[in-house]
């Protein structure tokens, strides 16, 4: 894609920084990730635009600026173990493996987790990136406890099998509720329970699985 750096470089100064998102480490990470290389050919022209974009099986990417925004909130940092669930094109959990993340994802759809890994091993992510076939609701109980887990797509509530899976003081980054009305939550594992924050509101692709919604 030609001049695909300046144009992550307009991304992350006019549709990032200049809506709120402040962690630099985010910003860095994701002026680093070629975000072209996880969309479809016929769509590397529109990858630094700031919405989502298709990539089969009814899935698509996320805007931009929703993917800064759930790494902000989860507060990733180096060295930290992180369960990325959706993994569609694999785009977030390589900006979470620029963060310094060991990243774990999980993809419902095979096809798409073979082709997020081959995404991945072409941007180079390969090594810092695990792919995974399962129900992401249940999430990867094996490979628990996880220090952050991140969800692209909206659950009716918080799966608790997720949360069972944090560590202490673990942060689970995710949208609910129903199909049209969402919101961005955040929920931190304590000794109290779990510590939920509200943020923007949002639409994603529906969480399918077994604490997620039944498909159509």
């Amino acid at each position: 894609m030609p001049d695909a750096e300046r144009a992550r470089r307009r991304m992350v100064e006019r549709q990032l920084r200049r809506r709120g998102i402040a962690d630099e480490r985010v910003l860095e990470a994701m002026g680093r990730v070629p975000r072209e290389a996880f969309v479809r050919e016929e769509d590397r022209e529109h990858a630094y635009e700031d919405g989502p974009l298709a990539i089969g099986h009814g899935q698509t990417i996320s805007q931009p600026y929703m993917v800064a925004l759930i790494c902000e909130t989860a507060a990733v940092r180096t060295g930290e173990r992180v369960l990325d669930v959706g993994t569609g094109s694999g785009y977030q959990a390589a900006v979470l493996a620029e963060l310094g993340g060991e990243v774990e994802t999980i993809e419902r759809v095979p096809e798409l987790a073979a082709a997020a890994h081959a995404n991945l091993e072409a941007a180079g992510y390969d090594e810092r990136v695990r792919v995974h076939v399962g129900d992401g609701s249940l999430g990867l109980p094996e490979r628990a406890p996880f220090d952050a887990i991140v969800v692209a797509a909206a659950a009716p509530e918080p799966p608790p099998a997720l949360y069972e899976q944090l560590s202490e003081r673990g942060r689970l980054v995710v949208p609910a509720g129903d199909r049209g009305d969402q919101r961005l939550l955040l929920v931190v594992r304590s000794p109290e329970g779990p510590a939920v924050a509200r943020s923007v509101p949002c639409r994603f692709v529906p969480l399918l699985g077994a604490e997620g919604f039944e498909p159509w």
